[in-house]
């Protein structure tokens, strides 16, 4: 059967003030009156039942995932004590998976992506879980770039492998870092290249091998883990593996080592909402190209994307190509430039006392 692995888990730092800790992006309301998860749900419905939705997310939101969210069971949560990056939460959900399904096919989404059209996407699913269910291969979904854009990983075509319905897979032969700027254009122009979107379609078993070959001391780990699900020593073997394990995303950590991954074409407009520069992207600007959510007024000022979800206003006069954001506690100005060193700064904030209540 079919199964949605949604990976909610991450903090998205790049975010603050809006995302913390104990509320983070995937929670948030953005870009629709839904949470972002909300959001990641309704793209697989009408494909995967609720009942065969599993989230992985953090131990620490496990309780603010089911208040605000009524359509997820406390039982289709795997929570991770805490985050070791993408392969481990995708073998975590994996060895679960085939406790209850030996032929189990997994749909592993993001849970922070901004996704369009719905039907065109259902369509790729469609195409790639009935491909999984054929061949041993593991499926990478890529979109078409609309722009020379650095900040994403990109994926090489191969040599085709399959087509049906209008949509063709190929042979990925090299997953690609993020580019410069010279070798974004490179890729944009050659047609040669997609965006790496971090949506996948496998079957469990096919991934389970596929981190057996590349990463067996975790593999050996969830194992272990395997063995004690169901018992009264699962929580205990839960941390236990969650400590042993690397950190890894399941790019670098499997998928650029194996020789059986396949990439389809995914002709959707798609954007992984990465910082508030993203907003940009999605949302309608006025004709000086600011962006504003919320009170905002602003007079002979460009390019500045503006949010308020507190009280009162915010206001700008004769700036331009700033991120400006405000909360009911914080404020904060930042150069459109200098907009991913968010992390640093927050990492500095931690240090000092007087600040980390607004982490």
């Amino acid at each position: 059967m079919i199964y949605a692995v949604l990976i909610a888990g991450g903090r998205g730092e790049r975010f603050w003030p809006f995302s913390t800790t104990e509320n983070p992006k995937q929670l948030l309301r953005i870009f629709s009156d839904r949470s972002m998860l909300e959001e990641t749900l309704d793209r697989v419905r009408g494909l995967v039942p609720p009942e065969r939705v599993l989230l992985v997310t953090g131990e620490n939101i496990r309780r603010k995932v089911l208040e605000t969210h009524t359509d997820i069971e406390d039982e289709n949560i795997l929570a991770e004590p805490f985050g070791k990056n993408t392969c481990l939460a995708i073998g975590f959900a994996a060895v679960h998976l085939l406790k209850i399904d030996p032929n189990a096919t997994m749909i592993v989404l993001p849970a922070d992506h901004f996704i369009k059209p719905k039907e065109r996407l259902m369509e790729i699913f469609r195409y790639g879980t009935t491909l999984a269910e054929r061949e041993d291969v593991l499926i990478t979904i890529g979109i078409t770039p609309t722009r020379p854009e650095t900040g994403y990983g990109y994926i090489e075509l191969g040599e085709p492998f399959d087509s049906e319905n209008g949509l063709s897979s190929f042979r990925v032969r090299e997953f690609k870092e993020k580019p410069n700027r010279n070798l974004a254009q490179q890729y944009y122009v050659g047609r040669h290249h997609l965006w790496n979107s971090g949506m996948f379609i496998w079957s469990a078993k096919s991934i389970l091998a596929a981190v057996s070959k590349c990463q067996p001391a975790m593999r050996e780990a969830l194992d272990d883990y395997a063995k004690k699900i169901g018992s009264g020593t699962e929580s205990e073997a839960r941390q236990d593996l969650f400590e042993k394990c690397e950190s890894v995303s399941i790019d670098i950590g499997v998928l650029e080592n194996a020789d059986n991954v396949v990439v389809i074409k995914g002709d959707i407009l798609w954007d992984d909402i990465g910082s508030w520069l993203a907003l940009e992207r999605i949302s309608n600007k006025d004709k000086d190209n600011n962006v504003t959510l919320g009170n905002i007024l602003l007079h002979d000022s460009y390019e500045i994307t503006a949010v308020n979800s507190g009280d009162g206003i915010v206001a700008a006069l004769g700036v331009s190509d700033l991120v400006v954001v405000k909360t009911d506690s914080v404020v904060l100005v930042a150069h459109k430039t200098k907009i991913d060193d968010i992390k640093d700064m927050l990492e500095r904030m931690k240090d000092d006392p007087q600040y980390t209540k607004y982490l």
